[in-house]
């Protein structure tokens, strides 16, 4: 009998759909998820502490499948997954849709100086000017991370009249190739990040070309906070050096109260809400499972796949 351990969460949305025959372990803690997967071939087992989701892993010694609503993995021990040949499916394009509108969100903010705006409101001050006067329409933008999130944010910023170029390995019409954006970073008004987090990505935004940019070019971050050089972000965001940042990630999370983020005008944090701003993460997940579970029952292949050897 195939033995699943799931987190107690899904529960609700999952017992009564799933297949006949199954011998599910359902838990509500760290502790006893260590003990449900201890014989567990297919294992869920998604936590808010990662350092728990990891040794979870760690003690499921017989697992064949793991299935994850996250889409990023990097907090996972890889090479538990591949000396153990587990197959993994993550949550890749499970809040693709509210990330992308996020980003739409985090340019309009700061293309018309809405935090102004609401602070103004709280004062109850009428204001006489619009304190953000820039437009979206007819500035370019670079999107670095071409996946589930980066194909939503394209048509959402074209929509706007944004003049968006694209960074792909294979290049293209109106694409750059991962060898080419450095050399072009002067000419854009935004910076997009929506890459993975790996090795070849960590600290891709460095010094170097965060003075490569535009004084007021503003970069979005919705991928992770490894992904830039954040002291050196600072310091170009101190000596206003760039427009501005927003935010969604950081280094670490939470942010510490005392960092100089928080103190920064031209910084905007969102403190990794992006997939958190929506009501369907656990119903397309829990759709998501019971079809790649019947797929993984027929045997036939489950998606999306996450490689841990590319840690995407």
């Amino acid at each position: 009998m195939t033995i699943l351990a799931i987190s107690g969460l899904i529960r609700p949305m999952l017992e009564t759909r799933l297949p006949e025959g199954l011998d599910v372990r359902w838990f509500m803690s760290a502790d006893e998820a260590k003990t449900a997967v201890a014989d567990a071939e297919i294992g869920w087992f998604d936590m808010n502490d990662q350092q728990a989701m990891a040794d979870t892993l760690r003690a499921a010694k017989k697992l064949k499948w793991l299935n994850s609503i996250y889409a990023g993995l990097d907090f996972l021990p890889m090479d538990v997954l591949t000396s153990r040949g587990i197959t993994v499916t993550n949550g890749a394009g499970i809040n693709a849709i509210t990330i992308a509108e996020y980003v739409v969100m985090g340019m309009l903010t700061i293309a018309k100086g809405y935090r102004d705006v609401v602070r103004a409101q709280e004062r109850r001050e009428w204001l006489l000017d619009s304190p953000g006067k820039r437009e979206l329409a007819g500035s370019k933008a670079l999107l670095l991370g071409y996946g589930a999130i980066g194909r939503l944010v394209e048509p959402r910023l074209k929509a706007l009249d944004v003049d968006v170029c694209v960074v792909r390995r294979s290049g293209g019409e109106g694409t750059l190739r991962p060898d080419q954006w450095r050399a072009k970073l002067g000419e854009f008004d935004w910076i997009i990040l929506a890459v993975p987090a790996t090795p070849e990505t960590e600290g891709m935004i460095g010094a170097g070309e965060l003075a490569a940019m535009k004084s007021d070019c503003v970069i979005v971050n919705i991928a992770r906070g490894s992904v830039i050089d954040q002291p050196a972000l600072v310091s170009a965001l101190e000596g206003k050096a760039i427009g501005g940042a927003f935010l969604d990630v950081t280094t670490p999370e939470p942010l510490p109260a005392d960092h100089p983020l928080w103190g920064l005008d031209n910084a905007h944090i969102s403190m990794h809400l992006s997939g958190r701003a929506q009501n369907q993460m656990f119903i397309r997940s829990g759709e998501r499972f019971l079809d790649n579970l019947g797929k993984y029952l027929r045997g036939e292949p489950v998606a999306p796949i996450f490689d841990p050897r590319l840690g995407y």
